[in-house]
């Protein structure tokens, strides 16, 4: 006899399991389920502690759905703060370019090309699967190319981007067992960890972006709160000497902030 989940029973799960959010996943999952017994597998793949976002095939991100799957970091909420930085941005130049390093499924380049019609965005990912991903979200006129970091780009872009917003890999790679189960066991590691400090790419993108940057063109970047002031540290002001002055912008928690750099107009 098939055993059926009530809502009642999916929701008392997903809390077990601790899902903070358990109503509005058990109304995602059945949603996305084809009948009781695909329910079932993906309730118990749920609580076993696959992302629903894997589970589904697709996130919310600043209003859109957009494609994710197995092996693909999930875009989170808090980075829709680094997308909006990166739309005000490109609205404010004619036929702007936009660029997003180490894209995963590329959610700032597809808000941008919601918001800013008139852009040309590039995407870039060194990983195969998040590269699948970031075509499927961002259609056949972008530039998903496959490089680390800025790498990969067209030599005719140097000078003449706008806009860099990233999502860098930023975890110290010691706080790795200090990252939910979720991430850690199911999002590629090199989506995650950057070295001692978590500041690997995020110092590699800062020295290479004035080469790909127009005048007054900005590299906006995710990071911790105390990363954002060791990069700023009068120490690394070597680093980030060619740009004005730093800007920060801090997300709703204040523990992850978007340091903006713009290039000298």
């Amino acid at each position: 006899m098939r055993q059926e989940l009530s809502e009642d029973g999916v929701v008392a799960q997903l809390r077990a399991a601790g899902c903070v959010f358990a109503e509005e996943e058990a109304t995602i999952l059945r949603e996305a389920a084809a009948d009781d017994a695909d329910l079932n597998r993906l309730v118990a793949r749920r609580v076993a502690g696959e992302p629903i976002e894997h589970l589904v095939g697709w996130v919310e991100f600043a209003g859109r759905r957009l494609a994710v799957g197995p092996g693909v970091f999930v875009p989170r909420r808090r980075s829709e703060l680094l997308a909006a930085v990166a739309v005000g941005v490109a609205a404010s130049r004619q036929c702007p370019v936009m660029v997003e390093p180490y894209c995963g499924a590329a959610p700032l380049a597809a808000t941008i090309s919601t918001w800013v019609p008139t852009a040309r965005v590039y995407a870039t990912d060194i990983d195969d699967v998040a590269l699948r991903c970031a075509r499927r979200n961002l259609g056949a006129d972008a530039g998903v190319l496959r490089g680390s970091g800025l790498a990969g780009l067209p030599a005719a872009l140097r000078g003449r981007v706008d806009v860099i917003a990233a999502v860098p890999p930023y975890v110290p790679d010691a706080a790795l067992a200090l990252l939910p189960h979720e991430a850690a066991d199911h999002e590629p590691r090199r989506a995650l960890l950057a070295g001692a400090d978590g500041l690997d790419h995020i110092r590699t993108l800062i020295a290479q972006a004035p080469g790909w940057l127009a005048a007054g063109g900005v590299l906006a970047i995710e990071m911790n709160e105390e990363q954002a002031r060791l990069v700023t540290d009068p120490a690394e002001r070597c680093r980030t000497a060619v740009f004005a002055r730093p800007v920060t912008f801090a997300t709703d928690d204040s523990r992850t902030v978007v340091l903006a750099l713009t290039m000298p107009g």
